[in-house]
């Protein structure tokens, strides 16, 4: 019993391992879009099983950074203006509402979101663009998770991957300062307990954010 238990736990930090792994790739930009990932050549090149593989691959697709048709290998998606639409009708309400709920509750996450925000302004120019987009959305998750909600947790980790990705494929940002500013500015009103005025940035904040993207896809892309 304990052996087989020592077995699933190995085999699960494999998976993980892996699916780190091709995370890492898929953000930094190694594999491209369009580019297919067969859980054969995967576990032919990483040495593992090919269900450990599949696992991993199975993983991503959970995550928005594959897709996967029937019958057919995972593939690095390219998004397109549509998905960015797409993305925001999801996130901005909810982020909204997130702040919202952290006022009403008295629970501001303060230390880590601080601590995405100093990551953040400390960042210099040759910074992997994969790297400085993981802390702008890290604050957006601690104030996610600061509800305490598993469900609205998973639910947006199951967009920031893709909301990752396309800020990586499009080398999208709205810059080093205005971001931590405004990412102050967010974490200043939730301090002072000013529910209105949290929302109001919040949602400036994504605004701002989806407007660029839209103009860096071009209004005529689907």
């Amino acid at each position: 019993m304990a052996q087989d238990a020592a077995i699933r736990l190995s085999t699960v930090s494999v998976v993980e391992a892996l699916a780190a792994s091709l995370r890492d790739r898929v953000l930094d930009g190694q594999l491209t879009p369009g580019t297919t990932l067969a859980e054969t050549e995967i576990a032919a090149e990483y040495g593992v099983s090919r269900p450990t593989a599949r696992s991993a691959v199975t993983a991503l697709v959970h995550e928005g950074l594959l897709r996967r048709d029937a019958n057919k290998p995972a593939y690095v998606p390219q998004l397109t203006r549509a998905d960015v639409d797409d993305l925001f009708l999801v996130r901005t309400p909810l982020e909204t509402q997130v702040v919202r709920v952290l006022v009403e509750r008295g629970t501001v996450p303060v230390s880590a979101a601080e601590r995405a925000i100093t990551d953040l302004d400390r960042m210099g120019p040759d910074t992997p663009h994969s790297t400085f987009v993981e802390s702008d959305l890290r604050f957006h998750q601690s104030l996610v998770d600061a509800v305490g909600s598993p469900r609205l947790s998973r639910l947006y980790r199951g967009i920031k991957g893709e909301m990752h990705l396309c800020m990586v494929q499009t080398r999208h940002t709205l810059g080093r300062e205005r971001i931590v500013a405004e990412h102050g500015g967010i974490l200043e009103a939730l301090r002072a307990s000013d529910a209105e005025e949290a929302i109001r940035r919040m949602r400036a904040h994504l605004d701002g954010a989806c407007s660029s993207l839209q103009q860096l896809f071009g209004s005529g892309e689907d």
